[in-house]
């Protein structure tokens, strides 16, 4: 048996005496005797014809078709949007080099003004000096941030809530 309720239900009322062929809910008998009467919903038509059996069935290859459906969806969606996070990530890496190659011609620019008032060599070394400054700075601000970091507080309390029976390194009583 089939769980198309309009492949194997008895015929319609209307459909036997020939009127209403085609019409809305043929295949369906209607709930009553007349021809008149609408036809049975779908629901209630499946409840009276088909098993328990065959209504979990078609349950369950409806779940699987969504569920598929739904992962389907999430791949094409994950798939455009790490696409446009490639180009951006891209797009800030190329920037990021064009930044660089910004600091380095202002330094050595930097570094010939001071030469026009001194030698070279000792323009450049001052211009190395407040870029490791900077640096420091840079690293000391960043470290204080890293200090700050709790870790993941909530899943180390709900992990050492794990009962002991749950955790292989520890002996169950």
């Amino acid at each position: 048996m089939t769980t198309d309720p309009y492949q194997h239900g008895p015929a319609s009322a209307g459909a036997a005496t020939g009127a209403g062929a085609g019409a809305a809910g043929a295949g369906r008998p209607a709930s009553g005797t007349g021809s008149s009467e609408a036809p049975m919903p779908e629901a209630e038509y499946r409840a009276r014809t088909e098993s328990l059996g065959e209504m979990f069935a078609s349950f369950s290859e409806n779940l699987s078709t969504l569920m598929r459906q739904e992962i389907a969806l999430a791949k094409a969606e994950a798939t455009v949007e790490a696409k446009k996070a490639g180009t951006g990530a891209g797009l800030l890496a190329g920037a990021a080099v064009a930044g660089f190659l910004v600091l380095m011609f202002l330094s050595m620019a930097l570094m010939w003004a001071l030469g026009s008032v001194m030698h070279l060599g000792w323009a450049a070394l001052i211009v190395a000096v407040v870029w490791a400054i900077v640096a420091a700075i840079l690293a000391v601000t960043g470290k204080k941030y890293f200090d700050r970091m709790k870790g993941l507080r909530q899943t180390q309390e709900t992990v050492q809530e794990i009962p002991p029976t749950l955790n292989p390194n520890k002996e169950t009583p």
